[in-house]
């Protein structure tokens, strides 16, 4: 019966598998309300039976072609202006018709969570882009997050292109749709974003096997990587070794330490914000519990009301009252929390968090919102709370396996994510990542302009335009002239441009010390647009701010010169130039003073009789650097030593 019962069952999947491969298919990208690109070959494909005969109909136009011999086929479309709403019409032995189509520019925003930030965590900051959102010709696509490898994919497992409104604007990544919105105010023609990112991903996973040819030992972990009973081997033994670790339990939930009938017992006093190792409770990973009470006022009871509890290390619960209002799984995204309708009573109110971490310092970063906002009150939650200990995790024995993480492996993202997009006829690329490469600068400068061959070498559209941002500002201030990794990775970032056809968003001066995704995501966007203005459109303007041309030695003065200086060097806070440093042969950087002339900078130490090397912004985190051009935009940070 079991025999006969699967002979059915491969009768069945044979039947449904002829019937779907007789059927016109379209890629995931191909669909309802796209942006298919202007003044260009239009390229279309989808799958079909063999040999089937495929008309295209769209703008007044009909094409034809047959499907190969694996069922595939495409065509091209005539080049076209810029317009739209258009329909098409696909045609084997079904018929497709696609509505909504609009002729405009297409481009492809990929990288990590900088790129993939949506408007909705930056929501506070552009609430009223969001509100105001009422935009059809500006759309994205977003790619779903899967990874593959094995080898590239033919399709994606799903997506759909929206439009700008207030709901759907809240999924755009917020740097892209500055981007396009700065474009669509420039040209006015309909702006497509496809977004292909995932946070925390080194540039090697959006890579394809292709491009590491000359590196074997990559090529070996790609191999390796395809047999899944090596990935899945590991995996379980890195899973094994976790579950054998010892998990003491935590007394807080046990003990139910945030239910306002618990009585505290040797509870110390500790500040919100701050890190729990900088205040008293030493090499603690585990979980840590803070209480407080909050004195709400009757008028605070009865309205809507949010907490902002800044940014954690790394994992949080929050209850009021006794009841859980508000958690988040990791680090980076910034808590703000709505209170449900009743949590909230006039006086005393009982505020408990729970805090996990499990490596490095944990607890509340500086610098940030800390509230209770009800109506238009706001009461501050800095200042002493009480803590307590609720679990100490024993201590690793070593790092162990951490088994395979699929997304970060070479060729993986590159295999799901971006080549089932390759041959869809674009404008050009927009690339944001480069946080998960920082420890490596000297790869990355090879990694980047690779991957930027092969993939236009991929699309075959020939030198496309590609742009990128240069990382902005992250880490703790230095106050001395320093090495930096963050700054050795920029001049990394930076020898792309040698590529033709690329340009660079410098972002120097809108990071935040305390937050890996800087809040200030208009600034970038439209300095990408501004890149693209220059490079993909061909407009003569001021696009980028000073970029090192030339020093030379005067005396004891360094004399800079600068490529991109626009109307003229000048400083945004009209102080005199910052952040330059400069050193002899000993290569022992002091401070320098600077000023401008014309459209040079001179530096001078009086500690440097015989200057031969100067830096500029040096520094994970420069604390004011202010060169920029007049146009508005910053400099970027370089240095003559290398």
């Amino acid at each position: 019966m079991r025999f006969i019962r699967k002979i059915f069952t491969v009768g069945v999947c044979l039947i449904a598998t002829h019937y779907a491969s007789a059927q016109v298919k379209l890629p995931q990208l191909i669909r309802d309300s796209m942006i298919l690109q202007r003044d260009a070959k239009i390229n279309l494909w989808g799958w079909a039976s063999n040999g089937e005969k495929i008309s295209v109909k769209f703008n007044g136009k009909k094409y034809k072609t047959r499907t190969d011999d694996n069922g595939r086929w495409s065509l091209q479309l005539s080049s076209m202006k810029a317009g739209g709403p258009y329909t098409m019409e696909i045609s084997g032995k079904n018929k497709i018709t696609l509505h909504n189509i609009l002729v405009g520019d297409v481009w492809l925003c990929t990288g990590q969570s900088n790129m993939v930030h949506q408007m909705i965590l930056h929501g506070i900051r552009y609430a009223d882009e969001i509100a105001n959102a009422n935009n059809p010709e500006i759309r994205q696509f977003w790619v779903p997050n899967v990874t593959n490898l094995q080898g590239p994919q033919k399709d994606l497992p799903g997506g759909s292109w929206k439009w700008a409104n207030p709901n759907d604007i809240k999924e755009f990544s917020a740097v892209a749709y500055f981007f396009a919105k700065a474009l669509y105010q420039k040209y006015h023609v309909p702006i497509g974003i496809i977004n292909a990112s995932w946070g925390g991903v080194p540039i090697e996973s959006m890579m394809s096997e292709e491009s590491f040819k000359d590196l074997p030992s990559i090529l070996s972990t790609i191999e390796k990587n395809k047999d899944t009973a090596y990935v899945n081997g590991a995996n379980r033994k890195a899973f094994a070794a976790m579950s054998s670790m010892p998990h003491p339990e935590d007394k807080g939930m046990t003990e139910k330490w945030f239910e306002p009938s618990y009585t505290p017992k040797e509870w110390h006093r500790i500040a919100i914000p701050g890190f729990w190792e900088d205040q008293g409770a030493k090499n603690l990973n585990g979980v840590v519990w803070y209480r407080r009470e909050i004195d709400v006022p009757a008028s605070m009871t009865n309205v809507p009301a949010k907490v902002f509890l800044g940014r954690i290390v790394d994992a949080d619960e929050l209850y009021i009252n006794g009841k859980k209002v508000g958690t988040t799984g990791y680090m980076y995204p910034q808590r703000r929390y709505p209170v449900p309708g009743g949590v909230l009573k006039p006086g005393k109110n009982l505020f408990v968090v729970r805090v996990t971490n499990n490596f490095g310092k944990g607890g509340f970063v500086p610098d940030k919102p800390y509230q209770l906002i009800a109506g238009n009150d706001t009461i501050d939650l800095t200042g002493y709370w009480e803590y307590k200990a609720g679990r100490v995790n024993f201590p690793r024995r070593g790092f162990g396996s951490f088994g395979i993480a699929a997304q970060n492996q070479p060729t993986a993202l590159y295999n799901s994510m971006i080549a089932p997009l390759v041959g869809y006829t674009i404008k050009g690329f927009v690339w944001y990542q480069g946080e998960s490469n920082t420890g490596k600068p000297g790869d990355y400068a090879k990694r980047q302009p690779a991957m930027i061959t092969d993939w236009r070498n991929k699309w075959k559209e020939g030198d496309i335009p590609f742009l990128f941002v240069q990382l902005p500002g992250f880490g703790d201030y230095n106050y001395l002239p320093s090495e930096s990794q963050w700054a050795t990775f920029r001049e990394a970032q930076a020898k792309s441009l040698s590529v033709s056809n690329t340009a660079m968003a410098v972002a120097i001066d809108v990071g935040e010390w305390n937050d890996i995704h800087p809040d200030h995501k208009k600034e970038v966007g439209d300095r990408l647009a501004l890149a693209a203005e220059k490079i993909a459109y061909g407009e003569n303007i001021v696009y980028a701010g000073p970029i090192y041309k030339t020093s030379t030695i005067d005396g004891n003065k360094i004399i800079i010169s600068f490529n991109e200086t626009g109307s003229g060097l000048t400083t945004n806070d009209g102080e005199a130039p910052a952040e330059f440093a400069i050193a002899g042969d000993d290569k022992k950087f002091v401070w320098a003073n600077a000023k401008i002339e014309g459209d040079k900078v001179i530096v001078w130490s009086d500690d440097v009789p015989s200057p031969k090397y100067v830096r500029y912004a040096w520094a994970d985190e420069p604390i004011n650097p202010n060169l920029i051009n007049k146009e508005g935009l910053p400099a970027a940070p370089f240095r003559t030593d290398e």
